[in-house]
């Protein structure tokens, strides 16, 4: 009796046999043309407001008075662009603005990073109830605070001047709850524990051990508060004015004043106010989105 021995599967012929089924159960997703179909409108969508604000202030007042609006770009665009530099003093309202913004974001990001990491991971009485009052605050409405800011900064004497913007968004409930998250997840209580063997100081801790793990949750709360703090209109045009130190929206909101408002002007100043935000998504967006992206694999 003659007996046949079958020679075994290599591994790689294994592998090759088992490969589809494998691709097919763990392979990449690819987006139908319905997806395409939602992706497109949601794109349209998010875009159209800026593309009609920059048809608007190439147009003049009475074109864009008649039925059916123009949908197509004009030929004012440029003279209503000057026209609204020049009629609400924009170059100084951008300086204000920038600076603003800047010392306001900076201060949030750091005094938010340093409350959160005190949060997240050291232990001391009241932890509890003093991140309640914190997300509590959340709750409030900002316009609840207009009048006593308002007689604080009368108090000071500080009408018409800039730290008057700046004081009230020194601080961040937002930020040292957003903080507060990430570091939880992103900073393991090991590497805390090991910069204590080696002696370092609970300064030395946060500089050298909080900061870099924290730095892609700093880079997007930095970028949140500077747009926020750039597009925030009612607190600076309570205590700021035109002709004095006025910030963006405080100077965009003084254009087209008369009888008949120009639109096409105001629409001209609304697109000097938000091509500043385009410029700085434009070149920190892959950063920014690179950071979310970081915190939720780390979350």
């Amino acid at each position: 009796m003659t007996t046949t021995l079958t020679k075994p599967e290599a591994p790689q012929e294994r592998r090759r046999v088992r490969g589809p089924k494998a691709a097919r159960a763990g392979g990449t997703l690819h987006a139908g043309p319905i997806a395409y179909v939602i992706l497109a409108l949601f794109t349209i969508g998010s875009l159209f407001p800026l593309v009609w604000t920059a048809i608007a202030a190439s147009r003049d007042n009475q074109r864009l008075a008649e039925t059916p609006p123009p949908f197509w770009f004009g030929s004012n665009l440029f003279d209503n662009l000057d026209l609204a530099w020049n009629d609400a003093n924009l170059g100084e309202a951008f300086l204000n603005t920038t600076f603003v913004a800047g010392v306001s974001s900076l201060t949030i990001v750091f005094l938010s990073t340093i409350a959160g990491f005190a949060f997240a991971k050291l232990r001391f009485k009241g932890r509890g109830a003093m991140m309640l009052i914190v997300i509590g605050t959340m709750m409030v409405p900002p316009q609840l605070s207009v009048i006593p800011l308002y007689m604080m900064v009368a108090e000071l004497d500080w009408s018409d001047q800039l730290q008057a913007v700046i004081l009230p968004s020194l601080v961040s409930a937002f930020g040292v709850f957003f903080m507060r998250q990430y570091l939880i997840q992103a900073l393991p209580d090991e590497i805390i524990e090991a910069a204590r063997v080696d002696g370092a100081s609970s300064w030395r801790v946060i500089w050298h051990v909080v900061f870099p793990a924290a730095r892609p949750a700093m880079a997007v709360l930095g970028m949140l508060m500077f747009v926020q703090t750039w597009n925030d209109f009612l607190w600076p045009f309570l205590v700021l004015t035109q002709n004095g130190n006025p910030t963006v929206q405080v100077a965009v909101a003084g254009l087209g004043r008369g009888y008949t408002p120009d639109q096409s002007l105001i629409m001209a100043g609304a697109l000097l106010g938000t091509l500043p935000l385009l410029l700085v998504f434009a070149i920190f967006g892959k950063q920014i989105v690179g950071g979310i992206m970081q915190g939720a694999v780390k979350g």
